[in-house]
């Protein structure tokens, strides 16, 4: 091929990844304005600190509330976040520093099936084991609940995000030269110290980035969570009471009583909330990442 030629197809190609960068930003640009048309109607109607800390979710009425919702969205995303984080940097650890090369390739093998199975099997089992489970330690603890709850929600949610986690934190540690390991043991640092003190330190903007991206994956979640989480519009108060997240109110009601006024515009507010929450994110998280490919940890 020419050089001319060579030019031409760098050029081409160029102009036509420019141009698909410029679709996917218009595709969700377009996407968060017609959201926010949608939900027009209802800011114009209730003012927004109304619609975002009233606990009043009274559709028929026109009350429309969404503290109840935004507050279990978070609660149920912590709680499955202090769950998984610890297991899976400590599983990422092990798979990167500890194990063996064979027991490394069953594990990401593992770690990829799990990220592929579907959310509505996550909750099915949920429903089938984990609730049951929940309950009975319930009232163990002499709570009375059905196990639909927070709890269960919450347990859920950290078996789905697990394999991101784990498989992006591992990757951030395969950016770590090794000199930096080998220079640590070579100090007289064991393998624990070199973990901690150069492994972990280096990797942390890394490490972060990964947190936030499952952080972004369970706040989105829908199906697994509203099978086990109990869908009741109240505030939970503890691990054992029933929460109403985002995704689950607007795959609920969504099609459901759109006779009632500004009832579709309220579920469009409560998409749009939602998207730009993971949107930002989704961004600070691959932005972190990029700036290690691109200049290292």
């Amino acid at each position: 091929m020419s050089i001319r030629g060579r030019r031409f197809r760098d050029a081409f190609s160029g102009f036509s990844m420019n141009l698909s960068l410029l679709f996917v930003h218009f595709l969700a640009l377009a996407v968060g304005a017609g959201l926010f048309l949608k939900s027009w109607p209802l800011l114009a109607h209730t003012p927004i600190g109304t619609l975002l800390f009233s606990s009043a979710w009274h559709p028929l009425r026109g009350d429309f509330g969404f503290y109840p919702f935004i507050i279990g969205t978070l609660l149920v995303t912590a709680l499955a976040m202090s769950v998984s984080i610890p297991v899976c940097l400590l599983s990422a650890v092990y798979l990167s520093e500890y194990a063996n090369r064979r027991l490394r390739e069953s594990a990401r093998l593992a770690v990829d099936i799990l990220a592929g199975i579907p959310s509505v099997i996550y909750g099915l089992c949920g429903a089938l084991v984990i609730v049951p489970i929940v309950q009975d330690l319930g009232q163990a603890m002499g709570v009375q609940t059905t196990g639909y709850s927070l709890l269960a929600g919450g347990i859920v949610l950290a078996v789905m995000v697990a394999p991101f986690i784990i498989s992006l934190t591992v990757e951030v540690f395969r950016t770590i030269p090794i000199e930096a390991r080998e220079s640590a043991l070579a100090l007289g640092s064991t393998r624990w110290e070199m973990v901690r003190y150069v492994l972990l330190r280096h990797a942390r903007k890394g490490v972060m980035a990964a947190i936030v991206l499952g952080f972004s994956r369970a706040f989105g979640e829908t199906m697994a969570v509203l099978m086990v989480v109990g869908n009741v519009p109240k505030v939970p108060h503890s691990l054992f009471d029933p929460a109403y997240p985002l995704p689950a109110l607007i795959a609920n009601n969504y099609g459901e009583m759109m006779s009632i006024p500004l009832y579709d515009s309220a579920l469009m507010l409560a998409a749009l909330i939602l998207m730009l929450v993971v949107a930002t994110f989704s961004l600070a998280a691959h932005f972190t990442l990029l700036r290690i490919g691109r200049h290292g940890i």
